[in-house]
């Protein structure tokens, strides 16, 4: 179409196969779509498209996408709140038979199978490398692992005990982001031992996309994965999991993140297997960062909090990384 829509927060560009939807940097627009700040939305990627009245003397153009489409919305799974969408474009009341038009226009651009899951990820994801800070540790995610780095605060025994965390996004089924919004918001990573993988979306099954934490990654079976057992171990004391709350992990830095690594595992699902395995090569550790976890350790050993079998065992093991 070649025209320009703007509205509060947003503006839409369309194009002959897709809409850019560019986001305002202002005070008032929500940090999600500051963090976006822009996304390319193909015309493929959509199932419908609906006009309804706002609040305050607005109307709201929603293009919905197609199950399985987008990786922000399926990490999401339904926990964005309504003002955070980014698909709605909310316009002044007057304009209303403007965007009639372009609703108009978009649907007949949708693709015949629009009602249909997409079999694939048509909406590119946030661009690694990316961070942000947990409750009890720091993530990292370079494009192909994710890293978990604990905090001397915030994290448990159990998750000192292990270590700092490295997965490869090869090795993992999926994950589940639940909102900091919620009372007990995490990332967790899903390795490929955990959950069974459900291959048209990248994510596990059951437990993948369950906003109210009911969801399993056992029970039952799909595209020829045998099931797993039921994911109990509480996200706290999970080394494959960051917690959020307080300010740590906000939807605008740790959904961005979650989409990023579930395309990552979608795109390496779907990639040929090698003709050989891999030889992996973790390399020498920094000198100083063994020594401050050897500090950690020894200040966990006097508090009682590892027995000294495992303060032996770990110290061990740190000094075999040199």
């Amino acid at each position: 179409m070649g025209d320009v829509l703007a509205g509060i927060h947003a503006t839409w560009e369309f194009d002959t196969d897709s809409v850019l939807i560019r986001f305002e940097r202002g005070i008032r627009t929500p940090k999600l779509f500051q963090s976006l700040r822009e996304r390319r939305i193909p015309y493929a990627a959509l199932s419908s498209v609906t006009l309804t009245p706002g609040k305050r003397g607005t109307v709201v153009l929603r293009a919905v996408p197609r199950a399985g489409a987008d990786p922000l919305v399926e990490a999401a799974s339904g926990q964005l709140k309504e003002g955070c969408d980014p698909y709605r474009l909310v316009l002044p009341a007057e304009r209303e038979v403007l965007a009639e038009y372009y609703a108009d226009e978009l649907r007949t651009l949708l693709d015949p199978a629009s009602d249909e899951p997409a079999d694939r990820f048509l909406v590119a994801a946030p661009e690694a490398p990316m961070n942000f800070k947990a409750y009890d540790g720091r993530a990292g995610f370079d494009g192909e692992r994710v890293s978990f780095r604990w905090s001397w605060t915030g994290a448990s025994s159990a998750k000192w005990k292990a270590g700092d965390q490295t997965f490869k996004a090869s090795e993992l089924a999926g994950i589940v982001w639940r909102s900091p919004e919620a009372l007990d918001g995490y990332l967790r990573l899903l390795p490929r031992a955990a959950a069974p993988v459900d291959h048209r979306t990248g994510g596990s099954l059951g437990d993948l996309h369950g906003p109210d934490g009911s969801g399993s990654a056992g029970g039952g079976s799909a595209d020829g994965v045998p099931a797993a057992a039921p994911l109990t171990r509480a996200a706290d004391q999970d080394p494959a999991a960051v917690l959020f709350g307080l300010g740590y992990g906000p939807v605008h830095e740790s959904l961005p993140f979650a989409a990023a690594v579930l395309e990552s595992v979608r795109r390496t699902q779907s990639a040929p297997a090698a003709s050989a395995p891999a030889l992996v090569n973790a390399g020498r550790r920094d000198p100083a960062d063994i020594a401050e976890r050897i500090h950690h350790l020894g200040e966990l050993h006097r508090a009682g909090l590892v027995t000294d079998a495992e303060y032996t065992t770990k110290k061990a093991q740190l000094l075999a990384e040199l």
